[in-house]
């Protein structure tokens, strides 16, 4: 087989490990603050609790806010210079964020430094790039997969490690040691991560016409609704992370901190089993179908959530949220990839990584809004009805045209 890979697909399977340890190492240091984050904003100073929910969200909406702009920016200079010199970017300055948010002194420090961290930072979001563009086509739904495990693994240690660790070793060295081991992953991909040569840049003549990317895009509907799925996913999902601490306070939940990231890993462990084996499976079935079936599943199962009696319940929900939610974004990545030219895909798969980041923006701002002014159930019921309002859209707007194998 390796030897009808064209160049730029040599290395994929040897990028494909480099990056979901990457991804996984970094992931873990970007979410482990979750259990602890309405607590470190306590520490900071905020002692109203509605303000320390909404602060909460600010914080940790504030990487993904800078890091919608920035995602184009780099998945352009990605396809231009090299996306291994992208992911070396992105390592060593999460490392340098992570260690100086272990300094913050208030909670405006706290907000600022994670939205420096998110202008540095998008590691995982480059390596999606990397892997989508440089794996074979008829493998990428199951790289893709591979990589999302990856990624949900590093969310489901992460909140793991963040209600183990302040306790033992205290919130601020909590920081230095997670910006250690993104400096880990710094070195791995320096060093054994392995780009193809890129072709020479075409020098646009004067007079020449530039032919601006979306122009080279056929059908433009499929990859602007992708776009949209993106973000409401993300949204789905950040909505509920940064309330998780408070709901379970309402719950009356013993040891909180341990707890809140065992609520948060389960979702993570459920995408980790499904991700790949979705991903597989829409490589056979359609991309877009697999989609549609998930979102309209997790939507489901946000309203049970809202009403549980115990921790253990929402444990459980959350784990089957996870499956369904496990398929989602290596999915709509595989739909970007089969519908753009192979000279953009780096930038659109950008542009859908800025999606997501407006999601993740969103996602605690509002839930953040919602929890502190209307209760923690309510933010349940508010991203049900977006995420059944965003499957019934995909139901009415699938394409038709495409063959299920290459598209659907």
């Amino acid at each position: 087989m390796s030897a009808e890979l064209n160049p730029t697909e040599q290395h994929w399977q040897r990028n494909l490990v480099v990056c979901v340890f990457g991804s996984f190492t970094t992931i873990i240091a970007m979410t482990l603050l979750l259990p602890f984050l309405p607590l470190y904003v306590e520490h900071l100073g905020v002692s109203d609790p509605a303000a320390v929910v909404q602060w909460s969200g600010a914080a940790f909406g504030a990487t993904f806010l800078s890091a919608a702009f920035t995602a184009p920016l780099w998945g352009r200079l990605g396809d231009r210079y090299g996306r291994k010199l992208m992911l070396i970017r992105a390592s060593l300055g999460m490392a340098v964020a992570m260690s100086l948010i272990g300094l913050a002194e208030n909670v405006w420090q706290l907000v600022l430094l994670r939205l420096l961290a998110g202008l540095l930072g998008g590691y995982a979001s480059g390596a999606t790039i990397l892997v989508a563009t440089q794996t074979p086509k008829a493998r990428s739904g199951w790289a893709l997969g591979m990589l999302s495990s990856g990624i949900m693994a590093g969310s489901l240690v992460g909140p793991l490690v963040g209600g183990l660790l302040p306790p033992l070793i205290g919130i601020r060295n909590t920081f230095f040691l997670a910006g250690a081991v993104i400096f880990v992953t710094f070195l791995a991909t320096t060093f054994f991560l392995k780009e193809a040569p890129r072709a020479p840049r075409k020098v646009v003549k004067e007079g020449e016409v530039t032919i601006r990317p979306w122009d080279l895009i056929e059908d433009k509907r499929p990859v602007k609704i992708m776009f949209v799925v993106a973000c409401l996913v993300m949204f789905a999902t950040m909505s509920i992370e940064p309330i998780i601490t408070v709901y379970l306070m309402e719950l009356h939940t013993e040891s909180l901190t341990l707890m809140a990231g065992v609520v948060m890993s389960a979702a993570a462990l459920g995408s980790i089993i499904s991700a790949s084996r979705l991903g597989k499976f829409a490589d056979r079935v359609g991309h877009w179908r697999v989609v549609t079936v998930c979102l309209s599943v997790a939507a489901v199962l946000l309203i049970p959530q809202a009403f549980v009696t115990n921790e253990w319940q929402l444990v459980v929900l959350r784990f089957l949220m996870g499956l369904a939610l496990g398929g989602l974004l290596p999915c709509i990545a595989a739909i970007i990839r089969h519908s753009v030219p192979e000279s953009i895909a780096g930038r659109m798969l950008g542009y859908s990584t800025s999606s997501q980041y407006v999601g993740q923006v969103l996602g605690p701002l509002t839930g953040g809004y919602l929890g502190g002014h209307f209760g923690m159930r309510m933010v349940f019921i508010g991203t049900f009805a977006l995420m059944a309002a965003c499957a019934v859209a995909m139901m009415v707007l699938r394409p038709l045209r495409r063959p299920l194998t290459a598209f659907d």
